[in-house]
């Protein structure tokens, strides 16, 4: 289950418009937050206190440049904004092939390895806790990680929908996958998937599509590029954002 968020209005002209919905997508088990839809390609005009210190995993995993270039404080790895996610996600099947359990200590991050522990700690009141990555995901701007709701009750993240949190990696696994795409959109329509990939393909190589099964029917991600590092990820997602009017998203492909 790779939860996607964006949605693509079909039938809209994509070489001017790439408008995703949020409109009957998943929707959080509270039912007080809406599960974020994102993504949007504009008109063409152009989630405690002091964080303890806690060293990444030795030799396996890198700490990415902060979107923002502002040092991070000693032993975080990212900070952000988190959000939470449960029924109908709740019994489906996960990024890493599990069963996702609303009820267990998980969590979906983009990049992060599978199997990676993660400390996460709510900024606002210092609350923490601890979790497993098995998925992938938020697909919104500016959302470092989606948390399973129990991992939200523990930190009174549920109430809010999304709260400001600071992550540290507590352990990672030894064998990692290096490989990134770099996502752009995600259509229910696949014909307008393939018309988008194939404006693409004029200018990127490779452009792939991922067809996902969601709660609310079949949604076609567009991903652009296969690398090697997070760095050359960021680097094609910048390029990404400035040419075609997209939100990117990296993601780090199946390990």
């Amino acid at each position: 289950m790779k939860r996607e968020a964006h949605l693509a209005a079909d039938g809209w002209p994509l070489r001017r418009t790439l408008i995703l919905t949020a409109a009957g997508l998943a929707m959080f088990a509270s039912g007080c937050a809406k599960r974020p839809v994102i993504a949007k390609r504009p008109p063409s005009t152009t989630s405690r206190g002091p964080a303890t210190t806690s060293p990444a995993p030795s030799g396996t995993l890198s700490r990415p440049l902060p979107e923002s270039g502002k040092p991070l404080p000693a032993g975080v790895y990212e900070e952000g904004i988190a959000s939470w996610y449960g029924i109908p996600y709740h019994g489906r099947r996960a990024a890493n092939g599990e069963i996702y359990d609303m009820h267990k200590m998980t969590a979906a991050h983009r990049t992060l390895p599978f199997d990676t522990i993660v400390r996460v700690t709510n900024v606002k009141n210092g609350k923490q806790t601890e979790v497993r990555i098995n998925d992938r995901g938020p697909f919104v701007d500016g959302r470092v990680i989606d948390l399973s709701f129990a991992a939200a009750q523990a930190i009174d993240a549920v109430a809010a929908g999304i709260v400001p949190v600071r992550l540290e990696l507590l352990e990672g696994p030894h064998a990692l996958s290096s490989v990134f795409t770099v996502q752009v959109g995600a259509f229910s329509e696949r014909q307008n998937a393939v018309r988008f990939i194939r404006a693409l393909e004029e200018r990127y190589q490779p452009v792939t599509l991922y067809p996902q099964d969601t709660p609310r029917g079949m949604l076609y991600q567009v991903r652009v590029g296969r690398v090697g590092s997070e760095t050359e990820a960021r680097q094609l997602a910048q390029r990404l954002r400035r040419e075609e009017q997209v939100t990117p998203f990296i993601v780090r492909l199946t390990e």
